[in-house]
């Protein structure tokens, strides 16, 4: 008579698939809970102690590991030696595994939760038994997952058995279920004794959304998201309206959610190909878009807007005549939606999450071959007041408001970067360039160029790096920038004093660089 074991913590579906079982003239065996469910509901059901001829001890820690279980799992079915050893031992073959694990994810995320309630949460006998299972998936059918449950039912309803291509598509989930299981179980307990480089990195991650191509039409590319993802991320964010977002739109949204986390005052960013190309400032949500728009109104065409405030109707009067690609804000006004919904391709997502700024965290970049793994650049306190004269001249205060602006933003702009602003808002922005002073020629031509005649008295420049040579500063000197700030650190760097020092205005150094790569 064939025989299934079934222990369940997620019990969904599992009265009725085990009925279908038991009407296959499946024999069923189980434990705790999920043995008190199936009798409940009327089905037959075999105690494992039944089996074991052991009880459960330890406070039900253990009490399927035990070879009566792991023999009838693991014993070959092609291979007679195997079949005479079980039976010389009175073991029964196991052919049905239908095991779902405790749920230490779930119990993770409660609040408060104890580090004891958590430890208890560690399945041992469930990922046992269904590695055991999963091994010997020649004559074993194992299921992990409840979704797994109607395709099991299927191929015995049509065929009185499982495929063994089924049988190995169950067992291949159940390494991963059980690779991401332990994962997650290592993460929390290398965190609990902070650890901070382990000799080995195990991620994981769960699919969100397959993508309709990667970064080009002919790069095949998925979302994944992490199990315990940070509420201020863009997985969290609730998709209002729009076409799928593609893999560049994910980027240049995260970039983009990076960038506005710097500012707490009301703060619209516009962003192109992972880059800001206007971010504006101002007492009201709808005066900061008006600056960020007027920063650089051409770029912005089939760019992502961001806006740390509501978006409501008068904002979305002003972003209708405008073609973008996303808008992501904490909230949109039923006005507001009524507006931008007629644009059908434009996506809106939602993310209430505004107030929980980036934690710190690691972040993993890919080469061939291997993995970067560094802490996130996140948001940190900008005090430009505090910030020491490289050379005679200190910034004046309405300067130290422009420098504070430009700082934040040329933290995330491609290096070599240079962003040139005033106080509300960039003007110029000169990224990913191979030498700084091109990055400076870009950031001032623009920002001079700015057809919307905006205060062009009080330009400041923000270098991400240090200024290697004197040739940055005597061209920003050149075209009339009023203050500069920069890490320092350059051996040159007395040139570059020199030079403001001539003409009487400040430089600031800040002794933190912010490359971007």
């Amino acid at each position: 008579m064939p025989r299934a074991l079934i222990s369940v913590s997620n019990k969904e579906g599992i009265v009725e698939f085990a009925r279908f079982l038991q009407e296959q003239g499946i024999e069923i065996i189980s434990t705790g809970g999920t043995l008190a469910c199936l009798e409940e509901a009327g089905i037959d059901v075999l105690a494992v102690e039944a089996v074991t001829e052991f009880p459960e001890i330890l406070d039900g820690r253990v009490k399927t590991l035990h070879p009566k279980i792991h023999g009838g799992l693991l014993a070959r079915r092609d291979l007679p030696a195997h079949m005479e050893a079980i039976a010389s031992h009175g073991i029964e073959a196991i052919d049905y595994v239908v095991v779902n694990l405790y749920p230490f994810k779930e119990t993770l995320q409660t609040p408060e939760v104890s580090h004891t309630e958590l430890i208890e949460q560690i399945d041992i006998g469930g990922p046992s038994m269904i590695r055991s299972a999963a091994k010997n998936y020649a004559s074993v059918t194992v299921i992990c997952d409840p979704a797994d449950y109607s395709k099991v039912q299927a191929e015995i309803e049509s065929q009185g058995a499982t495929s063994l291509d089924l049988r190995a598509k169950l067992a291949a989930k159940v390494f991963r279920q059980t690779a991401q299981y332990d994962a997650l179980i290592a993460q929390y307990l290398t965190e609990q004794v902070h650890e901070e480089q382990p000799e080995s990195l195990t991620l994981t991650y769960q699919l969100k959304q397959e993508l309709r191509y990667g970064e080009n039409s002919h790069q095949a590319a998925s979302f994944y998201q992490e199990l315990l993802p940070a509420p201020y991320s863009l997985v969290e964010a609730k998709q209002l309206q729009g076409k799928e977002l593609s893999y560049n739109n994910i980027k240049d949204a995260d970039a983009a959610l990076r960038i506005i986390a710097e500012f707490d005052e009301p703060t619209a960013v516009a962003l192109k190909h992972m880059n800001p190309c206007g971010v504006g400032r101002a007492s009201t949500i709808e005066e900061a878009f008006e600056r960020c728009f007027q920063a650089d109104s051409q770029s912005i065409y089939g760019g992502i807007v961001v806006f740390n405030q509501p978006v409501t109707l008068a904002l979305a009067e002003a972003l209708k005549p405008i073609f973008l690609e996303i808008i992501i804000a904490p909230h949109f006004d039923e006005e507001a939606l009524a507006i931008l919904s007629k644009k059908k391709n434009l996506r809106l997502l939602e993310l209430p999450h505004f107030d929980k700024k980036p934690e710190a965290s690691k972040e993993y970049v890919s080469v061939m071959g291997g993995l970067l793994v560094q802490d996130q650049d996140i948001p940190q306190a900008v005090d430009a007041s505090s910030w020491p004269a490289m050379g005679k001249v200190e910034a004046k205060d309405d300067q130290a408001q422009a420098l504070e602006l430009a700082w934040k933003v040329v933290k995330h702009v491609k290096s070599n970067a240079i962003v040139v602003a005033n106080s509300v808002q960039t003007l110029g922005i000169g990224a990913g360039q191979m030498n700084r002073v091109g990055a400076a020629h870009l950031a001032v031509e623009q920002a001079l160029a700015n057809p919307h005649g905006l205060d062009k008295t009080q330009l400041v420049l923000a270098s991400d790096a240090y200024l290697p040579m004197a040739d940055t500063a005597e061209y920003a000197v050149s075209q009339g920038i009023q203050a500069i700030v920069q890490p320092s650190g350059s051996i040159h760097d007395e040139d570059s004093i020199k030079v403001v020092d001539q003409v009487g205005i400040p430089m600031v150094k800040t002794g933190i660089r912010h490359f971007r790569h």
